[in-house]
């Protein structure tokens, strides 16, 4: 009989603790990314707008990486659009996931700023010059078993990102009531094409209410406004060289893709 108390005394204590040890656990999540899209969704986008080739993309028709933070800078999905992991540049998979940290990390819920809009800020003798030294990457994201990347137990899923970029491919996430929920960044070719891609990836996921932005369209679109190493907006990025330009797609992107309102 004393064993049995002993034992059932054992058991309530353990049953508890762990309980305990998972309410922590659970308290201690870093994110919950529930409401931004699951890896099949967006590897079903991106593997759709990669498809429409340089013509329609700019750039070289690379395959591409794309990932997704949540709205504390922490990496929800991790995929790449070709069939096997060397489909794509492999170094891209860091940079897209740098470039959704920076996209998310630098827009706020009323002004939306793309890793676009930070080429020319960041450059010498302008006011965000250094940008790019301020939050290095998280060194647990960057390496792991190769055979995990793009997929769910990628080492990003569920680590801060960190790392800053500041060329094309990062777009802040908007639902349709305008709430900033994360970014999505897109890596693989020029950055021209990265952003094209993002773009047209995020309005297919419907998460582009962006509420206000630099550009002329008062979005978070590219501007190609550089001339003699200024830019007149103060938020320019280059044109791309390398296959298509892209600089008629990116110039109407807004049109054909439109951000907002909220809908």
């Amino acid at each position: 009989m004393h064993a049995n108390r002993i034992f059932s005394l054992f058991w309530s204590i353990s049953v508890v603790g762990l309980l305990i040890f998972s309410d922590l656990a659970w308290a201690q999540r870093p994110s919950d990314c529930n409401a931004l899209p699951d890896p099949n969704k967006l590897r079903q986008v991106l593997q759709s707008v990669v498809k429409q080739g340089q013509q329609a993309n700019g750039g070289m028709g690379n395959q591409r990486w794309a990932v997704i933070v949540d709205r504390n800078g922490i990496g929800c999905t991790v995929v790449y659009s070709g069939n096997s992991l060397s489909d794509q540049w492999l170094g891209s998979r860091m940079i897209a996931a740098e470039k959704a940290f920076t996209a998310n990390a630098l827009s706020l819920p009323d002004y939306a700023l793309s890793t676009a809009n930070l080429y020319f800020p960041s450059q010498p003798g302008q006011s965000l010059y250094g940008l790019i030294t301020t939050a290095p990457p998280n060194p647990e994201v960057a390496f792991g078993d190769p055979t995990s990347f793009g997929q769910t137990n990628d080492p990003i899923v569920g680590k801060p990102v960190g790392g800053i970029v500041v060329f094309g491919g990062g777009l802040a996430l908007y639902t349709r009531q305008g709430k900033l929920v994360g970014a999505l960044g897109v890596s693989g070719g020029t950055s021209c094409s990265d952003h094209v891609i993002a773009w047209k990836v995020r309005h297919e996921l419907q998460l582009d209410a962006v509420p206000m932005g630099p550009s002329p369209d008062h979005n978070d679109n590219m501007i190609q406004d550089i001339t003699n190493g200024v830019s007149a907006s103060g938020f320019g990025h280059p044109v791309c060289k390398g296959g298509n330009p892209g600089t008629d797609i990116i110039k109407d992107l807004s049109k054909n893709f439109p951000t907002g309102p909220k809908r």
